[in-house]
């Protein structure tokens, strides 16, 4: 059996104080909530973190709020399970709550959090094994080595963004507040993250991510695809978020955001040009699939071959693209 290590753990009383501790602390703390991504990588001696800054007893982190230009601010210690029981959020965000959704298992919504699955590890199958395991086939650069295994000429680490949350809000145009020692600062979730499975988050090592900002509707619709092994538990092995907005039968607006293909979420909301304008219709839908698919850099990193994760990543872009296009989850995401 695998055994947490030895560890201090702190209860701040504000995310204000929770900066304050790790800028303290400095590279010996983790942030920890509902711990479902930390834990498991603390038995397996992935991180090993000296102190563990609390954050789950944090009220100000727990709220759901509707916001006056008709957005909802959302705490990062709010649960997947709590995000999926939300009428108004079920109502105005299906692609995020259909995301939120499908993380892991019932047991593990219930304590993880959307601002872990935001946070959430990039991961890698030379990386996530024990620590005999890795050190029998050699450490990898992501912990204790300095050759990416998958990709041994690459300068930066491989390991795969895991998120499912983060391209359905990057395709909404959502933002985060982080708090950090010098004060609070609001940006895009599109650039939280950089193409480095190592140093994935581009927020500084003592800032907390506090709130989801989800922007007003405004007739959006949404949708998330999730490729993986089983129906439950599992990491995607590709998933597709797709954001579109139409007057009528004709799309005025769409974005399409992957993840699982590469170190960070992948924005390929260029190939849907070609939608703009125009009824969706199974040829026009097919070679946006295609194009869209093309950046997708799928490495022998995960579980399924590569190969078919590739062309799964078109199939998936099809479904999301006939899945945002409807208003109700009972109804059939392509036309009869």
């Amino acid at each position: 059996m695998l055994r947490l290590p030895r560890f201090s753990y702190l209860r701040p009383g504000s995310a204000a104080e929770a900066a304050q501790l790790l800028a303290e602390h400095g590279s010996q703390a983790r942030l920890v909530a509902g711990g479902t991504d930390l834990l498991p990588k603390m038995k397996r001696g992935q991180v090993e973190p000296e102190v563990l800054v609390g954050l789950g007893h944090l009220g100000e982190l727990r709220q759901v709020r509707a916001r006056d230009d008709g957005g909802f601010d959302v705490g990062a210690g709010v649960t997947l399970s709590e995000v999926g029981a939300h009428p108004q959020l079920r109502a105005a965000y299906r692609g995020y709550v259909r995301a939120s959704a499908l993380v892991s298992s019932p047991a593990l919504r219930n304590a993880g959090t959307i601002g872990g699955n935001l946070c959430v590890d990039t991961r890698c199958n030379y990386y996530d094994m024990s620590y005999e395991w890795r050190q029998a086939v050699g450490f990898c650069m992501k912990k204790d080595g300095d050759i990416c295994r998958v990709a041994p000429a690459s300068a930066t680490c491989r390991a795969i963004a895991s998120s499912d949350t983060a391209p359905v809000a990057i395709a909404l145009g959502a933002s985060v507040v982080l708090v950090g020692p010098e004060g609070e600062r609001e940006v895009p979730v599109a650039s939280l993250y950089q193409d480095d499975g190592q140093f994935y988050l581009t927020k500084a090592d003592d800032e907390v991510l506090v709130s989801l900002r989800l922007p007003k509707p405004d007739g959006w619709r949404s949708s998330y695809v999730k490729v993986r092994s089983r129906d439950s538990i599992d990491f995607p092995v590709v998933g597709v978020a797709a954001a579109m907005k139409m007057t009528g039968p004709v799309v005025e607006a769409c974005r399409i955001v992957l993840t699982a293909v590469g170190p960070q979420p992948l924005d390929v909301s260029g190939a849907a040009e070609a939608l703009l304008g125009r009824e969706l219709d199974d040829a026009a839908v097919e070679e946006v699939a295609l194009q869209a698919a093309k950046p997708a850099r799928p490495l022998d990193n995960a579980d399924l071959g590569y190969v078919w994760r590739k062309r799964m990543t078109r199939i998936a872009i099809e479904q999301a693209i006939w899945e945002a296009r409807t208003t109700s989850s009972t109804t059939s995401s392509r036309p009869a």
